[in-house]
C-alpha cells in the first residue's frame, strides 16, 4: 500500500489554508496513475515525492493539478517541506522542481522557500475581459501601478489589482469569459487569474483571490506561486525591496495567511502547515 498524507497549508489550524496531499513515497506508483489520483484527491494540488537525482539534494517533487503537471507552485512546496520535516529531514533542504532546484528550511510546523526565477511578463489581457472573467464592472479595476498582466515565476497568472475590498468580496466569475481568455492567451493553467486590493491603510497588507477554473479550480484558498509572482512584480514596479502579508481564502470560509520577502530578484514564499489526515491508498 503507498502512504498518502493531507495537510492544511498557510494554517496554522485544521480546516483552514488550502488542503494538499503529499504522496511521501511515489516510487512504486505507475507513471499513468499519478494524474488519476490527482484528479481523485481533487485539490488545487497533490505533490508526488521521490529520491532526489542530485544525492545533495533532499527529494525530488512533482506536483499535479487535478487536469494536469505543473512544474512550481508554492503551497505544495510549502507543504511538502513541512512532510519532509515532519518525517525526520533536516531542516535546511533542497527540493528538486520542474523549475529547478529550490532551497527550503522546514519544520514540522512551518516553512520558506526561495525563489531565485527571474519574472517573466507574458501579456497584458485586455481589462475588459478579465472584467467579465471576474463578474465585475471595468471600473472596478485598479490601474494606476498597473494593468492586468499575465507574468510567471514559473507558473502562469493574469494578476489585477482591484479597487477595494468590497470589489474583490463581489467576484462572480464567468467560465465563458475564462474560455475566451484561454484562447486568446493561452499559458501553463488555463487562463488563471490572481485578483488582489492592498490594504488602504497600510500598503504590505493583502487582500487576495484565485481562480483557475478551467482547470478544475473554481477558487484556490492560497496560491504561493501567484502571491510569489506579485511580490516580484510590485517590486520592480516600485524599484524598491518588499515585505508582504497575503490573506487569501477568507471569501470562501479558509482562511490562509502567506508571507513575502523580496530581495532583488529573490522572493521568499513562508508560511505553516498543519496535518489533518493521513491513509492509505487502497487499490
Amino acid at each position: 500500500m503507498t502512504r498518502y498524507l493531507v495537510y492544511d497549508v498557510f494554517s496554522e489550524t485544521p480546516f483552514g489554508g488550502n488542503q494538499l496531499a503529499v504522496i511521501p513515497d511515489a516510487t512504486t506508483l505507475p507513471e499513468d496513475d499519478l494524474q488519476r489520483i490527482a484528479a481523485e484527491f481533487n485539490f488545487s494540488e497533490t505533490t508526488f515525492v521521490y529520491p532526489p537525482e542530485d544525492p545533495a539534494h533532499t527529494a525530488r517533487v512533482r506536483i499535479f493539478t487535478p487536469t494536469m503537471e505543473v512544474p512550481f507552485a508554492g503551497h505544495p512546496t510549502i507543504g511538502t517541506a513541512i512532510a519532509l520535516a515532519d518525517a525526520g529531514h533536516a531542516p535546511e533542504m533542497v527540493l528538486e522542481l520542474g523549475i529547478g532546484p529550490i532551497k527550503a528550511h522546514a519544520t514540522p510546523h512551518s516553512a520558506r522557500f526561495t525563489t531565485t526565477a527571474a519574472l517573466d511578463t507574458i501579456a497584458h489581457p485586455d481589462p475588459a475581459l478579465i472584467a467579465r472573467c471576474l463578474g465585475l464592472d471595468e471600473s472596478s479595476l485598479e490601474t494606476a501601478t498597473h494593468a492586468p498582466v499575465m507574468a510567471s515565476l514559473g507558473l502562469a497568472f493574469t494578476i489585477t489589482q482591484l479597487k477595494s475590498r468590497a470589489d474583490l468580496a463581489a467576484i462572480q466569475t464567468d467560465i465563458g469569459a475564462f474560455r475566451d481568455g484561454n484562447a486568446r492567451y493561452p499559458s501553463g493553467l488555463d487562463f488563471a487569474q490572481f485578483a488582489y486590493v492592498r490594504d488602504e491603510t497600510d500598503g504590505d497588507t493583502v487582500h487576495a483571490r484565485m481562480f483557475a477554473p478551467l482547470d478544475n479550480i473554481p477558487e484556490d484558498p492560497a496560491t504561493g506561486s501567484a502571491c510569489a509572482t506579485l511580490a516580484a512584480l510590485l517590486s520592480a514596479l516600485e524599484g524598491r525591496d518588499l515585505s508582504l502579508t497575503v490573506h487569501q481564502g477568507d471569501d470562501m470560509g479558509r482562511a490562509s495567511v502567506i508571507g513575502l520577502k523580496t530581495d532583488g530578484p529573490a522572493v521568499t514564499v513562508s508560511g505553516s502547515a498543519v496535518l489533518v489526515m493521513r491513509g492509505e491508498l487502497a487499490y
